[in-house]
């Protein structure tokens, strides 16, 4: 199933750079095919990571809302993080950087543009009144640091990881007063749960996670360099949906059970873990200074103004309808439109 929404999506986009004059050919198919096989190991790592980590930490009686609050929502932004350091490694800052920025206008305008389609996106005051506001804040100042500050350096990474561990108490602070369900989504210890079991599928995730992001990295590369497209545009649209997925099915889920009230909660949390947890461990792991070129800029501000639109939208029904739904749509579409079509797009 996964598979087969990977490579709906990629044929897709095959579809629209041929319209766009993009010459296909063997390489390029090639190449999607590691992409898949990436996207998978990524998404499946994660999963298994989760599952066995968490599991390993329950033995040891550890507390839910910790294992929540940080092996459970860690490993969400697992692909992301992954991603980004891997290209980080590689000196492929356009990646590392591109991947966070798409996947945060990707879930905004496209995971709950389609979300709100099925059902109205009700948002919890909290996320209204503090986290939106704090997504574009931090979205603010990762702009300011790249485009001012000329890139993000280890110091820059350092005080992006201090913001996130005070967003994680945040989130603790919610738990105590009932408003946070992070220590629902812990996965349970059943008898046949054992310690060696887990161990084994903790490093199996954790490998799958490993070589799940060379492999994308590596083919979204060589994907850009055939189809004559820069790193920049693969990353913000091929590679950020394909670390979007667990979002984009978390969301539909949640909206076809009628839980549409975490849908909006849950992909804001994504964005600030993105940008604090991802960006910031990318800096710190990277040898050289991530830096910003002239049209980061302007997908960095595109960033601000989505978090911005979803605020302005929600703000008098306290909802996301699926008029706003539409409107966040016909948005992504004409963003995606311009990434290929825009001169800065192309090598």
């Amino acid at each position: 199933m996964l598979i087969a929404i990977i490579a709906l999506v990629i044929g897709t986009a095959l579809y629209v750079m041929s319209i766009v004059g993009v010459n296909i050919n063997a390489n390029v198919i090639c190449s999607l095919g590691v992409l898949i096989v990436g996207f998978a190991m990524l998404i499946k790592g994660a999963d298994l990571f989760v599952e066995g980590a968490s599991k390993i930490a329950a033995k040891f009686k550890i507390p839910q809302i910790v294992i929540g609050l940080t092996i459970v929502a860690m490993g969400t932004s697992a692909p992301e993080a992954a991603i980004s350091i891997s290209a980080a490694f590689q000196d492929a800052a356009a990646i590392s950087i591109g991947n966070v920025v798409g996947s945060n206008i990707m879930n905004i305008l496209l995971i709950l543009g389609v979300s709100a389609l099925i059902t109205n996106l009700k948002i919890k005051p909290n996320t209204l009144k503090f986290e939106i506001p704090f997504v574009v804040i931090i979205t603010a100042v990762l702009l300011l640091l790249g485009w001012i500050g000329g890139g993000l350096d280890k110091i820059d990474g350092v005080i992006m990881l201090v913001l996130f561990a005070a967003f994680l108490g945040y989130l603790f602070y919610l738990y105590k007063k009932g408003d946070d369900s992070s220590a629902d989504e812990v996965p349970q210890l059943t008898e046949k749960d054992k310690i060696p079991v887990l161990i084994l599928i903790t490093l199996i995730g954790l490998v799958s996670i490993v070589l799940g992001s060379d492999l994308t990295v590596a083919s979204a590369k060589s994907i850009a360099q055939v189809i004559g497209v820069d790193d920049r545009t693969i990353s913000l649209t091929v590679v950020a949906f394909g670390t979007s997925l667990p979002e984009l099915i978390t969301c539909i889920a949640a909206s076809l059970k009628k839980k549409s009230d975490i849908a909006i909660g849950n992909i804001i949390g994504s964005n600030i873990f993105n940008i604090l947890f991802v960006v910031g461990l990318a800096s710190i792991c990277s040898p050289s200074v991530l830096t910003f070129g002239e049209a980061f800029i302007i997908d960095t501000i595109v960033a601000i103004a989505t978090a911005v639109l979803l605020g302005l939208l929600v703000l008098r029904k306290k909802e996301l309808t699926r008029a706003g739904g539409i409107i966040m749509l016909v948005a992504y579409a004409g963003y995606f439109a311009y990434l290929f079509i825009n001169p800065l797009g192309l090598a």
